[in-house]
């Protein structure tokens, strides 16, 4: 339901948040700003009391209720920032709230509510699952269903963020940067901005694999996607809320997409200034803001960035700690092929000279030539152009596979050697939901003969497992096999002929 009469102006000046929120710092990222030639302001909502801005319009929706409403209790779903908002809000009003999260949530998450005093309810496997069974048993029971984004009194909580920013930062704004899910957030503080400083620059950042607001922006209406991406799980919504994209189709200026690396290298550069670690939802607008002052090629502009969010899964560090360097271009990936013959491994190491190697995986592949994995610090693209043209120059044959998704997730940690034995192999990779019996499930379905030959998995803390196998499959059961991968089900991509693979392994 859209609500174009209601008046968020006063809505958001006389909003309730500050029995549980506090005003949060804007803070000058001074390392970011030297390096981007631009000011670049963080809006530390990481700082708020559950480590995310959620609550702001989750106490500002339930402060609103009834005291009937509020003695029968509150319900939503969600299994992250919203949930413990609404937990905390609960515990704040004294009401009691249900809280419906996916089976697979991490107990982290669910510990976390529960220590906010709220009941704990754990249905499906995904969020739309436990959606549906929110609003059912909230139709059962007559609890008040508080929605994450799409209601206008949580639309106003949120929009206090751009209250703040104004009274904190009387100096210009050229743009400010706001992660994008459901849209909440961008609907609360876009309204108030463009009515008190048009001027400035409405930007949303999404993930490249979670980008409703941008889809449904550009054919002007809702899209719902597929399947979204879940590494930034904080803004991993299929579709965005009817009245926030009625706002954002009036007051948003642009979307911008980034992919993980971006968000990860964005954690980093938070890191760097702050000390502080943001959870990649919570940093997607800093990378947002990286990705628009290099377009815009902008010098001595003033930008904004919400940093929305602190509630990091710890087993996800080492992913963000790899792929940082990447998503800031800072490392590069390459295949070297050297001669087999005793002082060339030397010589390879010595043109490499002075570089700081951060990663080297070596196999004897035949009598004749070895292939090397490297990873190596760089300053920046040039310079691995630079480096590939200096061992062409020297006979070797060097390939950059810094934006080889199969040879960053796998074969990095895959390299030894070929396996001539192996006959007919098809290399496959995959995303498995991260859930029981998501293995049995893809075995079963590939289970008419076929031997799988080659597996290797890694969990990266988020809800989807990525997974890369070979599986000898002979020419005339091809297409069989295609119809099998269709009825799995999962995120599937052929890396037969990926040039990562017919060098490390084939």
């Amino acid at each position: 339901m859209e609500y174009p009469d209601y008046d968020y102006l006063t809505a958001i000046l006389t909003a309730r948040v500050y029995d549980v929120a506090l005003e949060s710092p804007l803070e000058l990222a001074t390392n970011l700003s030297a390096r981007l030639g631009n000011q670049v302001w963080l809006k530390r909502e990481d700082l708020q009391p559950v480590f995310a801005f959620k609550l702001r319009g989750a106490y500002n929706k339930m402060a609103s209720l009834s005291a009937d409403s509020l003695a029968a209790g509150v319900i939503t779903a969600s299994a992250g920032n919203h949930a413990q908002g609404v937990a905390l809000a609960a515990q704040k009003l004294g009401c009691h709230a249900t809280i419906i999260m996916p089976t697979p949530t991490p107990q982290i998450k669910v510990n976390a509510v529960k220590a906010r005093g709220a009941e704990t309810i754990l249905h499906g496997d995904t969020y739309d699952d436990a959606y549906a069974y929110a609003l059912n048993l909230a139709q059962r029971t007559g609890a008040t269903y508080v929605h994450p984004y799409d209601d206008p009194a949580v639309i106003a909580g949120q929009g206090t963020i751009a209250m703040e920013i104004l009274r904190q930062h009387s100096a210009p704004i050229d743009a400010i940067f706001i992660p994008v899910g459901g849209g909440g957030l961008i609907a609360g503080m876009a309204v108030y901005l463009k009515r008190l400083k048009p001027g400035i620059k409405i930007i949303g950042v999404e993930p490249e694999d979670a980008d409703a607001m941008a889809q449904s922006l550009s054919v002007g209406h809702r899209v719902q996607l597929s399947q979204v991406g879940i590494f930034a799980d904080g803004v991993a919504v299929k579709q965005v809320g009817e009245e926030t994209f009625r706002l954002a189709k009036l007051y948003v200026d642009e979307i911008i997409r980034v992919d993980n690396d971006a968000i990860c290298a964005a954690i980093k550069d938070v890191f760097e200034d702050t000390r502080s670690i943001l959870e990649p939802s919570g940093a997607l607008s800093i990378a947002g803001a990286k990705l628009w002052c290099a377009r815009e090629q902008c010098n001595n502009s003033t930008v904004i960035a919400v940093a929305s969010g602190a509630n990091m899964n710890f087993d996800r560090l080492r992913y963000v700690a790899e792929r940082a360097e990447l998503g800031e271009r800072r490392e590069a990936v390459l295949a070297v092929t050297i001669p087999e013959h005793p002082g060339s491994f030397k010589a390879f190491c010595a043109l490499l000279g002075t570089r700081n190697i951060t990663e080297f995986n070596y196999r004897y592949a035949d009598c004749r030539a070895a292939h090397v994995f490297v990873g190596l610090q760089v300053a920046n693209r040039q310079a691995v152009t630079e480096l590939i043209e200096l061992l062409t120059a020297h006979g070797l044959n060097a390939i950059d596979l810094t934006d080889n998704e199969m040879a960053k997730l796998h074969v990095r940690h895959l390299v030894g050697g070929h396996a001539p034995q192996v006959e007919h192999e098809l290399l496959y990779r995959f995303e498995f939901p991260e859930r029981p019996g998501a293995l049995m499930q893809f075995l079963n379905t590939l289970s008419d003969g076929w031997n799988i030959s080659l597996f290797h998995y890694r969990n990266h803390g988020a809800d989807y497992g990525r997974v890369l196998a070979g599986i000898q499959v002979p020419p005339d059961q091809h297409n069989h096999f295609l119809d099998s991968l269709n009825r799995l089900g999962y995120p599937w991509w052929d890396e037969t002929q990926n040039i990562a693979y017919q060098m490390f392994l084939n």
